[in-house]
């Protein structure tokens, strides 16, 4: 049996990427690469950026996170971490106001994992930080092949949870929505819909990304009004120039999903929504799962239409660092 076995050994990541900052920082930054690293860390991340400038420094990448809409610093490095690359790192969020922090490195000192630990043990939920390994690997002669090793992540629920019971505590309606979303969640990622999804948390919605920062899908339970549904979000800053794009395609939009959508409910709001819903009592346990199952039939369909035209919506350009400053 032995005979046959190959041979499994670590190559150095300099084999592939020579030089981290002119080789590794521009592939990484390739559409493919960054949602392999999304996949590793549970964020669906678009680069904004590379080399963005913080004072005499430079961040290597500038990414959002697709569903909250917020800014993401990545930080690679080479070798063994240090402490000059996580002061940068802080630095940077502090800077790009950041609500994510990933750091990347060949190999992290016991110091530094149990530095990245305690940050995420002691910030509130509006900042994670993410340790990344980067780790080559060849069987024999194979082509190589990398692999994104987290060993470091917050631990999001119990943040969440904490910070609630700390403001005012979990009531029986978030209790209620952290299961339904609980139960949505496995439904979601057993459908293959997505790669990864969000973490449930007590709250009225659940975010599904269509590819795009700023527009996603936010699925929500109503427990006051005993709805649920799923609408396509434009944040006010997207939604003067996607709205009006979308709107030109209502009808095959409509005619492809099947159904009648409503559109803009809310028109005095500056962000906007597209709206599928229908009446759901959360309290009734035993149609949960037909609540679910018809939640994820229609993310699925509203992704599958909506997506490649979310893609190809022209909503001009503008600076990642003007819009932090703005």
């Amino acid at each position: 049996m032995k005979e046959g076995l190959g041979e499994i050994k670590r190559v150095n990541v300099r084999t592939l990427w020579p030089n981290e900052a002119h080789d590794f920082t521009p592939w990484l930054a390739q559409e493919e690469n960054i949602a392999r690293l999304g996949d590793a860390v549970g964020m669906e991340l678009e680069v904004e950026s590379t080399e963005t400038a913080v004072g005499p420094y430079s961040a290597d990448i500038l990414a959002k996170e697709m569903v909250s809409d917020g800014y993401v610093v990545i930080e690679n490095q080479f070798g063994k971490t240090n402490h000059d690359h996580l002061g940068k790192l802080i630095t940077y969020a502090s800077a790009l106001n950041a609500t994510a922090i990933v750091w990347i490195t060949e190999n992290f000192t016991e110091e530094h994992e149990r530095a990245l630990n305690w940050l995420n043990d002691h910030t509130t939920d509006d900042l994670s930080f993410y340790g990344v390994q980067l780790e080559v690997f060849q069987i024999d002669e194979s082509r190589p092949a990398m692999r994104f090793n987290v060993i470091s992540r917050p631990a999001a629920l119990a943040k969440q949870v904490a910070s609630a019971k700390s403001r005012e505590g979990v009531g029986e309606t978030q209790k209620l929505q952290l299961e339904f979303w609980t139960l949505f969640r496995e439904k979601l990622l057993a459908a293959k819909v997505i790669a990864s999804a969000q973490t449930p948390r007590p709250q009225n919605w659940f975010n599904v990304p269509l590819g795009r920062s700023g527009i996603f899908l936010s699925n929500f339970a109503n427990t006051w009004e005993n709805r649920i549904g799923i609408r396509v979000y434009l944040f006010n800053r997207y939604a003067g120039g996607a709205l009006p794009q979308l709107l030109e395609q209502k009808e095959e939009i409509e005619r492809e999903l099947g159904e009648e959508m409503i559109w803009n409910p809310n028109p005095d709001k500056r962000d906007k929504t597209i709206l599928l819903q229908r009446e759901a009592n959360l309290s009734q346990r035993n149609r949960w799962d037909e609540y679910a199952d018809w939640m994820v039939d229609r993310t699925c369909k509203i992704r599958k239409v909506f997506m490649p035209r979310v893609k190809q919506l022209d909503l001009g350009s503008s600076s990642a660092l003007e819009e932090v400053e703005n």
